[in-house]
């Protein structure tokens, strides 16, 4: 797989490594009605300021300022968001690697957040508010 992808693709890759995942106390949402989409900005910071997003292999802080920083499978992930006709529009780098910007459908459950890429057409991720 190439390092050009998005972030959610980096935690999807991680939620398919399942044993690992349980064993870290990781539980999945699986029934995707139980998710309900995040509308506006101010609903997503309310949420994400909260604490951080984690997954197995990946803690990040999206701040309300706009900043998103953190760690994926050993490297520093930094970038930028923008909250833009009702997505969550992002440019990250993880580590010297441009991962390039996205628009992402964001979903809640409980305390998990599913991420969707191209605005809500792509892969997802899971990640869990702590």
């Amino acid at each position: 797989m190439p390092f050009r992808q998005s972030l959610a693709a980096l935690a999807v890759t991680a939620t398919t490594a399942g044993t690992a995942a349980h064993a870290d106390g990781w539980a999945m949402v699986s029934d995707a009605s139980k998710f309900r989409k995040v509308e506006d900005k101010e609903t997503f910071v309310e949420i994400v300021s909260r604490g951080t997003l984690e997954r197995f292999g990946i803690t990040l802080a999206v701040l309300p300022d706009g900043e998103i920083e953190g760690r994926a499978f050993g490297r520093e992930v930094t970038g930028a968001w923008v909250w833009q006709n009702g997505f969550f529009c992002r440019d990250l780098s993880w580590g010297t690697r441009n991962i390039g910007a996205n628009c992402q459908e964001v979903k809640i459950a409980g305390n998990t957040l599913r991420f969707t890429s191209d605005e809500g057409k792509g892969r997802f991720a899971d990640l869990r508010l702590r």
